[in-house]
């Protein structure tokens, strides 16, 4: 008998430390809306009408927000009384292979909004594209009007589930205000 309490009184102490040994590990699951890096953006400006040469402008900041000032920050540079339709195209280009953004932008699109405000220029900016209920702005139409020189701000807004047409609900995912220039 007094075996058989030591036995089982053994096994008990086994069972317990078996147990308070193992650790529960956790892993946290990834956030969907986590925001990319966005090093790159370049806008293809293309005249409707097929008279002008197309106009690239980029914006390169390899570091990211803070760190090293952008190594590239092009004037945008357009003509007087001509409407441009405008691709937008985003990268991340610290590492390799180069990350397409604007790709993933559009595959959320009911989350993500262009916003365009032109200051001290007659410039008018219309998003083309839509993702069913509301505006883009991956693509859009410039028309400039008189020549001078001013700001064209873009900025790009993340709305998960507050996404209505307006730039003020969510977060900003990407604010550049290039130079801008109408000659």
């Amino acid at each position: 008998m007094k075996n058989t309490i030591v036995i089982t009184t053994l096994c008990t102490l086994l069972c317990f430390t078996g147990i308070l040994s193992c650790k529960k590990t956790t892993t946290t699951p990834p956030d969907p809306n986590e925001e990319e890096l966005i090093t790159t953006a370049k806008i293809a400006f293309t005249d409707s009408a097929g008279v002008q040469l197309p106009v690239e402008v980029v914006y390169k900041d390899l570091d990211g927000d803070g760190g090293n000032p952008p190594s590239q920050w092009d004037t945008i540079k357009l003509k007087p009384n001509t409407t441009y339709l405008a691709e937008i195209v985003l990268l991340n280009e610290s590492g390799s292979p180069v990350d397409t953004i604007s790709n993933e932008v559009w595959d959320e699109r009911t989350e993500h909004l262009f916003c365009f405000t032109i200051q001290g220029l007659n410039c008018t900016v219309i998003r083309t594209d839509t993702d069913g209920t509301y505006e883009v702005g991956l693509s859009s139409k410039w028309k400039t009007a008189l020549a001078g020189t001013g700001t064209a701000q873009v900025v790009l807004r993340h709305q998960p589930d507050v996404k209505n047409g307006s730039c003020s609900p969510g977060s900003t995912d990407l604010d550049i205000t290039f130079p801008m220039k109408v000659e």
